[in-house]
C-alpha cells in the first residue's frame, strides 16, 4: 500500500484492461473514480469492487467534458478491437480525439499527471520489425481500421502539443497485443475468438494462412508497465512500447488453445481482413531501460487463466463443448 493515497481517475475503467487497473490501483492504496459509458465496457468487470470505500464509478462519455478533482489520470476509454470500434467508426475517432482533448484539458486545469494508452495500431501495417518508438508507421488514413488508428495518432500529437505548449505531465505507453481475463467474449480478437470457439467445440476460423505474427502480453504484465509509468519522473513522457517481445504465429496460437482446452474444434482458413497487420512486435529496449519493467507471464500460464476464465462463463450461460455436443 502507498504511503500517500491519490485521487486515480481512469476512463474506461469498466473495460477489459480498465478494470485491472482499478484493482491494481486500488491494492496500491489508492482512491479510484472508474468512468464508462458501458459501450463495451461491462458492469461485471468492477462489480466486485463496489462495495469498496475508495472506488467510484460514474458513467460518462469522454467525448464531453468532466469535471473532477483528482491527482492523476489514466485515459483508456476507447473501443480496441476492430468488431467494435468499426460499430460506429465515426464515435471510435471523435472518442479518441475529442475525448483527449477533454482528459488534457482536465489534466491542465487541475495540474494532474496524465497517461494515454495509445496503441502499436500507430504504426499500422509496419515495414520495420521488431518496431521502435521512433519508427512512424505504415497506416492507411482511409481504411476500415483508420478511426482507430489515425484517432489514436492524433491523441499522441495533442498530447505532446499539451506538453510543448501547456507543459501538462503527460505519459504516452504504446500498447501491443494483450489478452486475459475480462476480455470481452465477441471483441473479434484472436485471443477470445480462438478460445471461445475452442471451448463450444465450434470451428476455429483463421484468418489468412495463420503464418502473420503476433506478441502476446498478459494483462498483470501490462498494467505493471502503466504504473510503473507514471510513476516516472516527468522528464519521461514517453511514447512507450509495452507488449511481448516474443512472436507467435497466429497459426500457432491456435494450436495451443485447442491443446490447452482439450477442443475437439478443426482449423478453417478465411480471407485476411482489409489492412490486417502481417507482422507486430514490440521493441521493448525503452521500457526495460527507462522502467525496469519486462512481460513475466509465459504464454500457456495466461492462455490458461483466460480459458479459465471465458470457460466459467460459458458454464454459467449453459454453453461448452458438452452443451455444443448434444
Amino acid at each position: 500500500m502507498s504511503l500517500t493515497r491519490k485521487r486515480v481517475l481512469v476512463t474506461g475503467g469498466a473495460g477489459f484492461l480498465g478494470s485491472h487497473l482499478c484493482e491494481r490501483l486500488l491494492k496500491d492504496g489508492h482512491d479510484v473514480l472508474c468512468v464508462d459509458n458501458y459501450f463495451t465496457g461491462r458492469k461485471d468487470n468492477i462489480s466486485h469492487l463496489l462495495d469498496d470505500a475508495h472506488f467510484e464509478a460514474m458513467r460518462h462519455d469522454i467525448t464531453f467534458p468532466l469535471y473532477v478533482e483528482v491527482d492523476e489520470i489514466y485515459n483508456l476509454a476507447c473501443p480496441a478491437s476492430p468488431v467494435h470500434y468499426q460499430y460506429d467508426p465515426v464515435q471510435t475517432t471523435k472518442t479518441s480525439v475529442i475525448g483527449a482533448i477533454n482528459m488534457l484539458g482536465l489534466a491542465k486545469r487541475i495540474g494532474a499527471k496524465i497517461l494515454q494508452a495509445s496503441t502499436s495500431e500507430v504504426y499500422g501495417d509496419p515495414t520495420v520489425h521488431p518496431q521502435t518508438e521512433e519508427y512512424r508507421g505504415n497506416v492507411n488514413p482511409l481504411g476500415p481500421r483508420a478511426c482507430y488508428d489515425e484517432g489514436k495518432r492524433c491523441a499522441e500529437t495533442l498530447f505532446f502539443d499539451y506538453l510543448r505548449q501547456h507543459r501538462t505531465r503527460i505519459k504516452v505507453a504504446r500498447i501491443f497485443n494483450t489478452y486475459g481475463p475480462r476480455m470481452h467474449p465477441n471483441d473479434g480478437r484472436v485471443v477470445s475468438n480462438f478460445i471461445m470457439q475452442a471451448l463450444r467445440g465450434e470451428d476455429i476460423t483463421l484468418y489468412g494462412n495463420g503464418k502473420q505474427t503476433r506478441a502476446f502480453c498478459y494483462v498483470d504484465d501490462l498494467i505493471e508497465g502503466f504504473v510503473r509509468l507514471v510513476a516516472t519522473g516527468d522528464d519521461i513522457t514517453g511514447p512507450v512500447n509495452l507488449g511481448n517481445p516474443h512472436e507467435v504465429s497466429v497459426g500457432e496460437l491456435a494450436d495451443r488453445v485447442i491443446r490447452l482446452t482439450g477442443s475437439r474444434s478443426r482449423i478453417v482458413h478465411r480471407e485476411l481482413p482489409q489492412d490486417d497487420p502481417l507482422q507486430r512486435c514490440p521493441d521493448i529496449t525503452l521500457a526495460r531501460s527507462t522502467l525496469s519493467w519486462e512481460p513475466r507471464v509465459a504464454l500457456d500460464d495466461g492462455l490458461t487463466r483466460t480459458i479459465a476464465y471465458f470457460d466459467r462463463m460459458l458454464t454459467e450461460r449453459g454453453e461448452g463443448q458438452d452443451a455444443a455436443a448434444e
